[in-house]
C-alpha cells in the first residue's frame, strides 16, 4: 500500500507538471490534456485511499481556486476528474481546521510566487517559487502526528510518512521542469509525433 502511495505521489507530481508545461511551453494541447487526466486519476485515487492526502491536494484545489490558478481547460480537466473521482468514491474524513490551513497555506504559496515584491527578495523568492509555506505546514502536522492524543476538534495530523510523500510529489514536479524541454525533445525525435500536433494546434 505505502509503495502504491509513492508511485502515485510521483505521478500526480510528474504529470501535473507535464500537463503544465506542454500548454505553457509547447503549446501542445494533446499532450496537456492527456496528462491532465493521468494526473487527475492519481490525485482521485490518492483522495480516496488516504485522508493525508485528501486534506493536502482538497487544500491545494481550494488554494489555487482562491488564487485563480485554474486558467485553462488542463487545470479544469483534472479539477473535474479529481472532484468526480472522490464525489463517486467517497472521500475519507478529514479535519476541517487542518484543510483550512493548508488551504491557506497553498494559497499564500500560489500569491507569493506570482509577486512582484517577492521576487526582488531572494529569501522570499526561493520560499514561494518552491512551495515552502505549505510543505511546512505539512511537515507541522507530520510531526504533530506522533502525538495523536491531541487530535481532535476539527484537527487532522498527517502520518510522518506523508511529508516524505509529499516531497516525493514535489521532487517529481521540479525535475519533470528542469527536464522537460529534453523530454520533449526527446519523445518528439523517438515518436515523430509531437511536431505535427504543435503544427496543428497553432493553425
Amino acid at each position: 500500500m505505502k509503495m502504491l502511495e509513492v508511485l502515485f505521489y510521483s505521478l500526480s507530481g510528474l504529470f501535473m507538471k507535464v500537463s503544465d508545461d506542454a500548454h505553457d511551453r509547447r503549446k501542445n494541447n494533446v499532450l496537456g490534456l492527456v496528462a491532465a487526466i493521468i494526473c487527475g486519476i492519481s490525485i482521485g485515487y490518492l483522495a480516496v485511499t488516504s485522508a493525508d492526502a485528501a486534506c493536502i491536494f482538497l487544500a491545494i484545489l481550494i488554494g489555487t481556486v482562491l488564487a485563480w490558478k485554474v486558467d485553462c481547460r488542463n487545470h479544469l480537466l483534472s479539477l473535474i476528474i479529481f472532484l468526480g473521482i472522490i464525489v463517486v468514491v467517497g472521500f475519507p474524513t478529514i479535519g476541517i481546521i487542518t484543510l483550512a490551513v493548508c488551504a491557506l497555506a497553498a494559497f499564500l504559496d500560489e500569491i507569493g510566487n506570482d509577486s512582484q515584491w517577492a521576487a526582488r527578495q531572494r529569501f522570499i523568492k526561493e520560499f514561494f517559487q518552491y512551495r515552502f509555506a505549505l510543505k511546512t505546514v505539512i511537515f507541522i502536522f507530520a510531526v504533530l502526528g506522533l502525538f495523536t492524543q491531541l487530535q481532535g476538534w476539527g484537527l487532522q495530523f498527517f502520518a510522518p510518512l506523508t511529508f516524505v510523500f509529499f516531497l516525493v510529489f514535489e521532487l517529481s514536479y521540479e525535475l519533470v521542469g528542469l527536464k522537460f524541454d529534453a523530454i520533449y525533445d526527446g519523445l518528439e525525435s523517438l515518436l515523430g509525433i509531437f511536431r505535427g500536433v504543435d503544427r496543428s494546434s497553432n493553425d
